[in-house]
């Protein structure tokens, strides 16, 4: 039960991380990284934006190497909510929002197509100065209102 506790926890605390993180981070000092997001898109499969999928993977693996050892420990649990997390990160962010693989999309679920206008507005700024709606599973209500 502890376990499942810690797992659902992190994947929980992982939102505001994320949210922090593209404010402060992806929109500050790694900009440069982030930029190409913002910017209209090319016919190049990959983004330098890919990379903050390996800085966040990389503390997963390691909970996950530390948590096996000598049996599961609440690292490896840690780990698994860190990438629960990424998995609905991806699906959400790239699957349905940008459409890097199409596979959904014509979603009338109000909760997901809400997530599609916050992002939107998101990237109405293609700097990083005046961005808005920096978290990816939860935003504001007023973006799920059709």
């Amino acid at each position: 039960m502890i376990s499942f506790l810690i797992f659902i926890s992190v994947f929980l605390v992982m939102e505001c991380v994320s949210w922090l993180t593209h404010k402060y981070i992806m929109h500050g000092l790694m900009w440069y990284f982030h930029e190409d997001h913002h910017q209209p898109k090319y016919a190049h499969p990959f983004e330098r934006n890919d990379i903050f999928f390996v800085i966040f993977a990389i503390p997963s693996m390691v909970l996950f190497y530390y948590g096996v050892q000598g049996g599961m420990n609440y690292l490896f649990f840690i780990g698994l909510g860190i990438t629960a997390y990424g998995f609905c990160y991806f699906m959400i962010h790239d699957v349905l929002i940008h459409q890097r693989f199409k596979w959904f999309k014509n979603t009338k679920n109000k909760y997901l197509v809400g997530l599609r206008k916050a992002h939107k507005v998101h990237h109405k700024h293609l700097g990083k100065e005046h961005g808005e709606c920096f978290g990816m599973l939860f935003v504001p209500f007023k973006y799920y209102k059709i």
